[in-house]
């Protein structure tokens, strides 16, 4: 059965900028089975609703429910499936409901899941996930990718005149991930990697990484690819006069950042935030709390949907070409568009940590 509410109307753990000041609204369950529809296409949105990730589904959802109200949408259907109660039954009961567009699930793990269920149903997948391995044919990634935040920011510091570059990063996958993405983005650039250290997830671990790193010596760059503590633990052990800090797109609404003197000065590349202070505030008057970052992307799902539907005759497969148009689509988080690879493409900003606040130095293109 879908858990979660069917919206009438038109149609590991995520970080969080600030804290929600109030809970947001618990959706209804739906109906055992779905009303007939003849003017609304039906979509599915598969988030976890309970567990470590609840709320962060609950502000995706909730998201997708702000994009229909300020659309004013009718000709679309979106009922919400808890991937918490398991993916693999969601994604069943999202395609006995008819369902021909899937928006989630939040977590690659869970994407996985879910691929294997609508394989050979024609019904493709829009995942929030980052995670770029589970992009196939149908199946899309529209997270913010870690490796395009990487390349946007060497290649920034090299227009400034970085030379070489030195990784310090947690021994996990996203680490690994990042330190590829450099030894690519060098290739593109120019510059050279010299040294790399890795970290388990702890305040000492870092530390003595860092301090590892530093030793060694011998680069201007020091990419430190992880977020909030760890990065600060980690600037403090490498920062010197002559050292430059870049970090990921995991810096931005960190605002713990802003408060570290090892930090002054140093860069990252993220989608642009110009539309996001007006988000929040929507997002604040309808559902009485502080959404998470991400919960941008549930609202950008709507909107290409929406744009797709122009092209979709209600009833019929999802025009999965749409996706692949060479101007990409305009939303929450700027200009994106979509690779043939299934891994989607963004206009990325660059900015610094200074003086208190977040200045971008190199804006987001326009489009593509």
């Amino acid at each position: 059965m879908a858990t979660g509410a069917v919206l009438l109307g038109g149609c590991s753990i995520i970080p969080k900028s600030g804290q929600p000041t109030t809970p947001t609204p618990t959706p209804e369950p739906s109906a055992t089975s779905l009303p007939q529809d003849s003017k609304r296409h039906r979509v599915a949105l598969l988030v976890p609703l309970s567990g470590e990730n609840g709320e962060v589904g609950q502000s995706i959802a909730n998201a997708t429910t702000m994009a229909i109200l300020d659309t004013n949408a009718d000709n679309l259907r979106i009922t919400t499936y808890d991937t918490s109660r398991g993916a693999q039954a969601a994604a069943r009961q999202a395609l006995a409901d008819g369902n021909k567009l899937i928006l989630g699930p939040l977590l690659g793990s869970n994407a996985a899941v879910v691929r294997g269920v609508v394989a050979n149903s024609g019904v493709p997948i829009i995942s929030f996930s980052n995670d770029t391995s589970i992009a196939a044919p149908g199946v899309f990634v529209m997270g913010h990718i870690p490796e395009q935040s990487v390349d946007r920011g060497v290649e920034y510091a090299r227009s400034i005149g970085a030379r070489n570059f030195a990784v310090l990063a947690p021994d996990s996958d996203y680490g690994r991930r990042a330190e590829a993405a450099m030894q690519s983005a060098l290739a593109s650039y120019g510059g050279t990697l010299v040294a790399t250290e890795r970290y388990a997830r702890s305040n000492t671990s870092v530390v003595s990484a860092g301090g590892r790193l530093k030793a060694k010596g011998g680069f201007d760059t020091v990419l430190i690819a992880d977020g909030g503590t760890p990065s600060i633990r980690g600037a403090e052990a490498v920062a010197g006069s002559s050292v430059r800090l870049l970090g990921t797109e995991r810096w931005a609404g960190e605002s713990a950042l802003l408060d570290s003197s090892a930090l002054s000065g140093a860069l990252f590349s993220a989608v642009t935030d110009k539309r996001y202070p007006d988000f929040v505030t929507s997002y604040q008057a309808r559902f009485g709390g502080q959404p998470y970052r991400i919960a941008t992307l549930g609202y950008d799902g709507v909107l290409l949907t929406l744009r797709a539907a122009r092209e979709w005759k209600v009833g019929q497969p999802f025009p999965v070409n749409v996706l692949f148009q060479d101007g990409g689509f305009d939303g929450m988080d700027g200009p994106f568009r979509f690779r043939r690879n299934g891994v989607v493409e963004r206009a990325l900003e660059v900015r610094k940590v200074q003086s208190g606040s977040f200045t971008t130095v190199s804006a987001a293109p326009t489009g593509f």
